[in-house]
């Protein structure tokens, strides 16, 4: 549905995109990240033909954006960064106005009026001046315009930019629901986002893609090994190397004295390998009391972290 193939985009001599490359498939729904300026907007902007590549190619529903972007644009709805509102109209005014625009009139028209004032909480604000509106209702008004002629293609640039937890928790909850109906990018540079809405992410920082793939896989690939904490009520020179021999475990830290009554460690080991049931079948062999052992999974800010610590600094041209 969306092709990016080898985009480039320079700003003077600075390289935005350096020979970036993703896709998305038909209903699919694609979390794109990265921390600011790591050239997420840039990107989203040449998809949706606001920009033009220097180099590459980018394809819409199998249409090139270069070559026919007038059909390119009436296939997406697109929310920027900065929302396009006309602050001197009220909320309906302008929705009718962008509905009109995209073609719409008469039954059609109040039906996605309607269906978008729902779905993106304006019901209170429905005939107040886009002026007089809060960050997050005009942050809302946005999403309703991207939304109004029922697109089947969704680009929505940090949609939930400036509103409070139940505001963000209700558009993740309208952006999880189109999966399958609709194909959609969204970006964003808040993780926690990210996993409530998609499993897929594109990670882009200084300009180019350091990981693509789903959350689990890349925590595997950045993370490298699983983590277990384990504290068994022996002494630790009782325990340690008996711990340390455990085929699974690749690394071992012990972390201390545990109120007196245990001794802590940390153990590593591939991901494909069961080093907390290991673990539980030493201590049961061996006698020893265990009182902690569990798995300590890694977030998504930490495989963020990982894998864009290394990344190449942003080049300049000459």
């Amino acid at each position: 549905m969306i092709e990016v193939r080898d985009v480039t985009k320079r700003f003077g001599n600075t390289v935005a995109l350096d020979q970036v490359s993703f896709e998305v498939a038909r209903g699919k729904i694609l979390g794109f990240l990265g921390p600011n300026g790591a050239g997420k907007s840039t990107a989203m902007k040449i998809i949706t033909t606001f920009l033009a590549p220097d180099g590459g190619q980018v394809k819409v529903d199998g249409i090139d954006v270069l070559e026919q972007p007038l059909a390119v644009r009436r296939r997406i709805g697109y929310l920027p960064e900065n929302v396009p509102l006309y602050h001197d109209m009220n909320v309906d005014e302008y929705l009718t106005f962008v509905g009109q625009a995209r073609g719409l009139d008469g039954a059609k028209l109040r039906e996605r009026l309607a269906w978008c004032v729902e779905a993106c909480g304006l019901r209170t604000e429905y005939k107040k001046r886009i002026q007089e509106l809060s960050k997050g209702y005009r942050q809302r008004t946005g999403l309703a315009q991207a939304l109004i002629h029922d697109p089947d293609i969704l680009i929505l640039d940090e949609p939930t930019s400036g509103l409070d937890p139940l505001q963000i928790i209700g558009i993740r909850k309208l952006i999880a629901s189109l999966a399958g109906q609709k194909t959609v990018i969204f970006s964003t540079h808040i993780l926690q986002e990210v996993s409530p809405v998609t499993e897929r992410v594109v990670i882009i920082n200084e300009g180019r893609i350091v990981a693509d793939g789903r959350i689990q896989e890349l925590t595997q690939q950045a993370m490298g090994d699983n983590r277990v904490f384990v504290t068994l009520r022996r002494p630790a020179a009782e325990v340690e190397q008996a711990l340390r021999d455990l085929p699974s475990v690749s690394r071992l830290r012990y972390l201390g004295e545990v109120d007196g009554k245990g001794s802590r460690f940390e153990l590593r080991a591939p991901f494909q390998q069961d080093l907390a049931g290991a673990v539980a079948e030493l201590a049961g062999r061996r006698g020893w009391p265990l009182a902690e052992l569990h798995e300590s999974h890694y977030s998504l800010e930490d495989t963020f972290i990982e894998l864009t610590r290394a990344a190449t600094p942003r080049q300049e041209v000459a």
